[in-house]
C-alpha cells in the first residue's frame, strides 16, 4: 500500500482520544473539514489505542487517523496486524500506526535495549503481513531515526525542534518526517510560556526527551530552569503568527507533514475553545 496522504499539516490532540459522547466526533469532523490532513491521538498508557482509531475512521472521511503513540509494549505484533487486515479498504488508506518504544520509568524492569526491541516488533509486523507503509516509528535519537526510514514509512518525533527536522531529513532522505510541534496560548507571552512549561515538565523526568533536547544543543540548566530559550525551542508561545513561523520552519528544515499540539492551561481545553484555536491556526497557514 501506499504511504496515507497526511498532508502537511495535522493535529495532536488528547481530547479527540479520551472525550466521551458527540462532542469530540464533531471535534473530529470540524478539524478535518478546517483541512487538517491527519488527527494523531496518544497511546502511550494502553492497549486500546486501536479500538479508537477504528472509532475515528468511523466519524470522519477525510482525515488520516493516526496514533502517537501505539506502545509496543502493550501489543503483539499480530495482532497490529490482524486489526489492519479487518478493516475496509479505504479505512486503511486513512490509518498511519505511529509505534514507540515508551518509557523506562512508564513500563518497569522490561524495558531494555530500545533499538533491538523496537526492531523486532517491527520485523514481527512485516512477518504478519503489516503494509509498513501504514507505519511509523517514534524516533529522536539517529540511530532510531534510522530505523524508521528502512523499516517504516518514516519518523514522528515528539517534542523537537525544526534542528531535529533538520538532522532527521539527512537521515531520512525521502521517507516521511511528521514532527509534532507544540504551541501554547496566553493572555501574554510570559503566560504562555508559563503553560508551556507546566506542559513540558513531566517530559524533562524522562531520558529519551532529555537526552535529545542536549542532543540539540540545549544546556542542563536552561532545561532545569525552563529557560526562555529552551521553552520558545520547543513549543511556539504566544502570537498565532509565531506557531505558524515555527510549523514553517519545520517545512523549510526537511518535514513533509507538522502535526500542531495545543498545550493548554487548565482548564483550557474545553472543544470550543480548542476548535477556534485550529481554526486560527489553520487559517494562518493556508
Amino acid at each position: 500500500m501506499a504511504v496515507p496522504a497526511l498532508g502537511k499539516l495535522g493535529v495532536w490532540n488528547s481530547e479527540l482520544r479520551w472525550a466521551e459522547g458527540p462532542g469530540g466526533e464533531q471535534f473530529a469532523r470540524d478539524l478535518e473539514d478546517m483541512g487538517y490532513g491527519a488527527l494523531w491521538i496518544p497511546g502511550g498508557f494502553d492497549d486500546k489505542v486501536l479500538e479508537d482509531v477504528s472509532r475515528l475512521l468511523s466519524v470522519t472521511q477525510k482525515a488520516v487517523i493516526a496514533t502517537g503513540i501505539l506502545n509496543l509494549w502493550k501489543y503483539e505484533p499480530a495482532e497490529v496486524a490482524d486489526w489492519f487486515a479487518a478493516l475496509p479498504a479505504q479505512h486503511k488508506a486513512r490509518t498511519m500506526i505511529g509505534i514507540g518504544i515508551s518509557h523506562s520509568a512508564l513500563i518497569g524492569e522490561e524495558y531494555a535495549k530500545p533499538l533491538t526491541n523496537t526492531r523486532k516488533f517491527v520485523e514481527g509486523l512485516e512477518a504478519a503481513g503489516m503494509a509498513m507503509d501504514n507505519t511509523s516509528l517514534a524516533a529522536l535519537g539517529p540511530k532510531m531515526v534510522a530505523l524508521s526510514g528502512e523499516k517504516t514509512a518514516g519518523a514522528h518525533p515528539y517534542l523537537v525542534d525544526p534542528e531535529h527536522s533538520r538532522q532527521s531529513r539527512a537521515i531520512l532522505g525521502t521517507k516521511l518526517l511528521a514532527p509534532e510541534q507544540g504551541v501554547a496560548f496566553g493572555a501574554t507571552l510570559e503566560d504562555a510560556r508559563q503553560t508551556a512549561a507546566k506542559g513540558v515538565s513531566f517530559y524533562k523526568t524522562l531520558p529519551n526527551y532529555y537526552n535529545n533536547w542536549l542532543r540539540l544543543g540545549y544546556t542542563a540548566d536552561e532545561i532545569a530552569s525552563d529557560a526562555d530559550r529552551f521553552i520558545d525551542g520547543i513549543v511556539a508561545c504566544g502570537e498565532v503568527g509565531t506557531m505558524a513561523t515555527r510549523v514553517r520552519e519545520h517545512w523549510q528544515a526537511g518535514a513533509d507533514h507538522v502535526c500542531v499540539q495545543i498545550i493548554s492551561a487548565e482548564g483550557d481545553n474545553d472543544f470550543a475553545t480548542l476548535t477556534s484555536r485550529f481554526r486560527q491556526i489553520a487559517e494562518a497557514l493556508a
